[in-house]
């Protein structure tokens, strides 16, 4: 059973606060042995930001003039290089132990791309992999993957353009790929694909490609998770 919390449109650090938070449930259960399930899936749309990866270098004349934009820019520890979230964009960030699944990063990247495949399909979108990474329609991705793992839990995810304004990818090579481009769900079928309209689908095919059921996490569950994350900040400040 995989949890959902639907969190809405939120700043990047606090979503990442948010799956740390979960990650370290997973790892303290791992720690103390128990059997606790503590499989979560975030939904999320960003404010304007754009993300690197662990293996980005970019220079910081360039940090100053995307931020200069009026987006933010965050380093993180996820595989990958530059992409870019905004409101419009299907974010999931499953924090799931790959343990109740198949202990494969490889399998896990190609499930993800998967359940985006099937997600076009349903809407008429002929979509495919690449060497790349990603979900592509053509020579467009749609979908970008940037995930960490640790101990076989994972952390960030897949970010799907549904009805998103595209424009701010101009100003960046999407994920150190420089001859390609990006669409959205709503440019690629014509209509208009919002991340409401899209979740249950995605949610749909992930069950289907994770043989999982799932859920939405309990207001109980969600208050203690936001307390862990705000006793971790309160600690970090003192």
């Amino acid at each position: 059973m995989v949890k959902v919390w639907k969190l809405g449109l939120m700043n990047y650090d606090t979503a990442l606060n948010i799956q740390l938070a979960i990650a370290r449930k997973h790892l303290d259960a791992m720690m103390k042995g128990t059997t606790t399930n503590y499989d979560t899936l975030l939904l999320v749309e960003h404010k304007p930001v754009y993300t690197v990866g662990i293996r980005d270098d970019t220079p910081s004349d360039e940090i100053f003039r995307l931020k200069n934009l009026g987006a933010e820019f965050k380093k993180t520890n996820r595989g990958g290089l530059i992409t870019f979230h905004n409101p419009g964009q299907l974010i999931a960030y499953p924090i799931i132990n790959l343990k109740h699944y198949k202990t494969s990063v490889k399998w896990y990247v190609n499930s993800l791309e998967e359940t985006v495949i099937r997600l076009c399909a349903e809407l008429g979108v002929k979509a495919k992999r690449s060497p790349h990474t990603g979900v592509w329609v053509e020579e467009n991705k749609i979908a970008a993957i940037g995930i960490h793992a640790s101990r076989y839990v994972t952390t960030h995810g897949i970010s799907i353009n549904c009805d998103n304004d595209l424009s701010w990818f101009q100003y960046i090579d999407p994920c150190g790929i420089a001859d390609k481009g990006v669409t959205s769900l709503s440019k690629e079928t014509g209509i208009n694909c919002t991340t409401e309209k899209i979740t249950p689908i995605f949610l749909r095919n992930f069950e289907d490609v994770f043989q999982c059921k799932s859920e939405e996490l309990s207001k109980s569950i969600q208050q203690e998770i936001l307390n862990d994350v705000c006793s971790e900040l309160l600690v970090e400040t003192n």
